[in-house]
């Protein structure tokens, strides 16, 4: 088993470090970890918000066979910059805190998302005006709406876990949901820019 990722970058959060645990095979044919590590996490927007790359995947179904899967994730890491939100042809699974008070921008990804609610509570605001409280542990299922995520606690922090796969092009009536990033453009790459 190897450990890796010896001095990774901590979250801005006050929150609990996280760690990861990659399993494979031994020459038996028996389940092992291969690597374990700490989340390496990335600060955005003034530091208002954390991101961590934990896994990703680039093709579906994913190929495990001689480690294809590590290899393309790996080589993906090493230049961590052409990463949009999400990884086209495949998944990107992404942790993110948000500071007490933050409200990040209206934004819409081309993907299916789940969105998980590790700490804290958040608010699901949606275009059409709904919002929708979040507690610990419940789910968002994102269809590639427009949508927006506030901690609206004053002092603590919110963590989410998000899976995002790509999706076939959305059209709903004449309209094409393309990906809007909105505010956060300064910040991240379009998703399509990740293509190889």
């Amino acid at each position: 088993m190897a450990h890796s990722n010896s001095h990774p970058q901590h979250s801005v959060s006050n929150l609990p470090q996280l760690h990861k645990f990659i399993t494979g095979h031994n020459s038996s044919g028996e389940a092992i970890v291969q690597t374990h590590s700490d989340f390496d996490w990335r600060p955005f927007d003034n530091k208002n918000m954390s991101f961590s790359v934990v896994y990703t995947t680039s093709q579906m179904p994913v190929d495990l066979n001689h480690d294809q899967d590590l290899a393309a994730h790996n080589t993906l890491m090493q230049t961590p910059e052409r990463l949009g939100l999400v990884n086209p042809g495949g998944t990107v699974m992404r942790c993110v805190d948000f500071k007490p008070g933050y409200a990040c921008g209206m934004h819409r990804t081309q993907s299916l998302d789940y969105g998980i609610v590790l700490e804290g509570s958040i608010e699901m605001r949606l275009d059409s005006g709904e919002v929708h409280k979040m507690k610990r542990g419940d789910v968002a299922v994102q269809r590639a709406t427009q949508h927006q995520w506030v901690n609206t606690s004053d002092t603590e922090w919110a963590r989410m876990m998000f899976v995002l796969q790509d999706c076939k092009n959305l059209v709903v009536g004449d309209k094409e949901m393309v990906e809007d990033l909105g505010v956060n453009e300064s910040d991240l790459p379009p998703s399509q820019a990740g293509k190889l």
